[in-house]
C-alpha cells in the first residue's frame, strides 16, 4: 500500500504565500468582486474597477484566468465580444474576499485615527 509523500513545509509556505500574495492584491480583489455577481465585458470591468489601468486590468485578467478563477468567452460577433466571468474556484474565492472587503471598509476609521495618532507620537 502506497503512502502519500508528506508535503515539504517550505515548499507548502512559499506555495500558500505565492497564492495569496497574488489573491490579496488590491486589482485581484477588485476584478473577482466586481465578477462576484456576473460576467463582464472588458471595458465594464475597467469602468468599474476604478483607477485600474488597461495594461494592469488585462495582466489581472490573464493572471486570474491562469490560475483557473476566470474564464474568458469570445463570441463571434464583429467585433469579437469578449467576456469575462468567475470560474467555480473564482467564485469560491469571492466571498472571502467580500468579506475581507467588508471588514476593511467597517475598520477603516479606526485604523485611520490609529495611525494618525501613531503618526503624532513620532
Amino acid at each position: 500500500m502506497d503512502v502519500p509523500a508528506q508535503p515539504d513545509a517550505a515548499t507548502d509556505c512559499s506555495g500558500v504565500s505565492e497564492i495569496l500574495n497574488r489573491v490579496g492584491d488590491k486589482w485581484t480583489m477588485q476584478v473577482v468582486v466586481t465578477l462576484r455577481d456576473r460576467p463582464r465585458r472588458f471595458n465594464d470591468l475597467k469602468r468599474q474597477v476604478g483607477g485600474i489601468s488597461q495594461q494592469m486590468l488585462t495582466r489581472t485578467l490573464k493572471t486570474l484566468e491562469r490560475d483557473g478563477m476566470v474564464v474568458r468567452t469570445v463570441c463571434p460577433t464583429t467585433p469579437p465580444q469578449v467576456d469575462y466571468a468567475l470560474t467555480d474556484l473564482g467564485r469560491s474565492l469571492s466571498e472571502p474576499v467580500r468579506q475581507l472587503a467588508e471588514w476593511a471598509a467597517g475598520h477603516l476609521g479606526a485604523i485611520r485615527d490609529n495611525r494618525s495618532r501613531y503618526d503624532a507620537n513620532r
